[in-house]
């Protein structure tokens, strides 16, 4: 189980990521940091990331304990 939510969180930090830096390309037409950082918190696939990485660093430090 400890390793489903290690893929799963390192899927989705991955797509998380890719899209964050693909979104990067708007700085080219738009300068601004604030625009960039408004722009990405309303598309859904950018929260993949931190998300990803606390289910990643879930998964590797919380101690699951399995009885069976």
């Amino acid at each position: 189980m400890r390793f489903f939510f290690y893929l799963l969180g390192f899927g989705m930090s991955v797509i998380g990521g890719t899209t964050m830096i693909a979104y990067l390309n708007i700085m080219a037409s738009r300068s601004d940091w604030k625009e960039y950082l408004m722009f990405i918190s309303t598309k859904v696939e950018c929260y993949f990331l931190p998300i990803g990485l606390f289910m990643t660093w879930l998964s590797i430090f919380f101690p699951f304990h399995d009885d069976g």
